[in-house]
């Protein structure tokens, strides 16, 4: 029943309106009833679980469970937490000038009893809007008992003459101020073994103690945790009794196709609107940029227990546009369409973002990023050219022949990072070979995306021992990989 919160303004009113109070878990498991049963999307904006981790958590809701969110760094383990406040009533009453959100019909604090003794159908109350129902903490180590369930307060017992016997003294923590919202904490096994002993109470009785005070406060919290398993080795892990008290546990994962992932990655890319207007990003470019973070979740250099965040290819992309932006702003380029080349850019989005292993760390951060943005190129490539084998007779012909043979007769030729669009697609329309490998095997490709194409080919040639790469100060080198030898001999 829909109530018109702007009118209703005392507890005699609500009464009289019908009002009946239901706990949060029964509030959102109603609405999600609802929700599906129109065919809504219950979870907007989250992609690649929607046979997975969605119908989980839709489970967990519909059992009334506290859940705990288990997984890697960059799942959205936050983002779903967040999202479950649009399953919330709109509007939900309180008495007004309550600590712990008490329900008008229903309260649990000395407060509101004993305001409700004294004015009955008089108190007033307010509306707090779903939005604000969101309650969340991040576990450090540094988190105490007082910070989430309370202490005593001896500024209160001095203003108000009152004993540290009186559970008037007390100043509520965080939970307790949540009552009936969502109660996320995130990154629960940074919270000490002690200080989740705490929360066993709350999760299973619902009373709360505090230095000796034993108040049955019956809270009413939707509790979701969220957890990284690499932190059950690293730092610290959940107390067993603690587990046994969370209904649901739901693991999360990364995107599995390229097409998901960067849906991911431009739906939460910050762009500015000349970035937005002026480059044009080839649909291959955004291939190559997330096959970067699928490579090095398989990369020997990387650690994949820590995982790859899906912010990798979020600040990469960013980084990207803003190499293209800076390169077209020097050259005067009104406009300008990404370039392979300008994927050097993203390298410190790269480096900041993975944990090596050993040998990783030995080659450098630099270098891993490098060798990730080459292996990425090479497994894109087949998709739009002929396969190039590994195992090949020196003697056999291939489909790249020709370009390799106009490497070896000329000097090479190079791309600068600095090119203006003009001088850069001159510069690759006066390859021959190019032209006549692009018209065969892509020939309905845009004129625009074309040279991004062309540079494709040349980089995926280099990454399979074809033709060599030189990058110096001003950009790129490219040459034959023996002829420059065989002709100084």
């Amino acid at each position: 029943m829909k109530l018109n919160h702007t009118q209703i303004k005392t507890l005699g009113e609500l009464k009289a309106s019908g009002y009946q109070s239901k706990s949060i878990k029964d509030e959102l498991r109603t609405n999600l009833l609802r929700k599906i049963a129109s065919g809504e999307e219950t979870f907007q904006g989250v992609w690649g679980y929607e046979n997975s981790v969605i119908p989980e958590l839709e489970r967990a809701i519909l059992s009334r469970h506290n859940i705990n969110l288990l997984g890697l760094r960059g799942q959205a383990k936050t983002r779903l937490a967040r999202l479950m406040v649009q399953l919330l009533d709109e509007w939900m009453p309180v008495v007004a000038g309550s600590e712990v959100h008490d329900d008008p019909l229903q309260p649990i604090s000395r407060y509101a009893t004993e305001l409700i003794k004294e004015k009955g159908d008089k108190i007033p109350i307010e509306w707090i809007h779903r939005d604000e129902r969101f309650y969340e903490k991040l576990a450090t180590p540094d988190v105490t008992v007082a910070d989430l369930i309370g202490d005593v307060d001896p500024i209160k017992a001095a203003n108000l003459k009152l004993s540290y016997a009186d559970d008037r003294v007390i100043h509520f923590g965080m939970i307790p101020r949540a009552n009936r919202c969502i109660f996320v904490i995130n990154e629960l096994p940074d919270l000490q073994a002690r200080i989740q002993v705490a929360l066993f109470n709350i999760l299973q009785e619902g009373d709360i103690q505090i230095r000796g005070f034993k108040l049955r406060l019956p809270l009413d919290l939707q509790f979701v945790f969220t957890a990284n398993p690499e932190d059950y080795t690293n730092r610290g892990s959940i107390v067993t009794p603690l587990k046994d008290r969370i209904g649901s546990q739901i693991l999360t994962h990364y995107p599995e196709t390229i097409s998901i992932a960067k849906k991911i990655t431009q739906q939460e890319a910050r762009l500015d609107q000349r970035q937005s207007e002026g480059i044009h990003v080839p649909d291959i470019a955004m291939e190559v940029l997330e096959q970067i973070s699928f490579e090095a979740r398989n990369s020997e250099y990387v650690d994949a227990k820590s995982g790859v965040s899906a912010r990798m290819s979020i600040t990469a992309f960013e980084n990207l546009l803003s190499t293209a932006e800076r390169r077209a702003i020097k050259s005067g380029d009104e406009k300008t369409t990404v370039r392979l080349s300008d994927f050097m850019g993203v390298i410190p989005s790269i480096t900041g973002k993975i944990e090596l292993v050993y040998e990783g760390e030995q080659e450098g951060a630099g270098f891993v990023a490098e060798t990730l943005v080459e292996e990425a190129i090479k497994s894109i490539f087949p998709n739009y050219f002929p396969k190039i084998d590994k195992l090949q007779r020196k003697d056999a012909e291939t489909e790249y022949d020709e370009l390799i043979h106009w490497f070896f007769e000329g000097e090479g030729f190079d791309l600068l990072d600095e090119d203006s669009d003009e001088e850069y697609k001159s510069k690759l329309d006066s390859v021959a070979p190019l032209r006549a490998l692009l018209k065969e095997y892509q020939p309905d490709i845009s004129k625009e995306d074309s040279y991004f194409m062309k540079e494709l080919l040349l980089w995926g040639l280099v990454a399979h021992k074809k033709l060599s790469k030189h990058r110096f100060t001003q950009g790129y080198q490219f040459k034959d990989l023996y002829g420059s030898y065989i002709r100084g001999l």
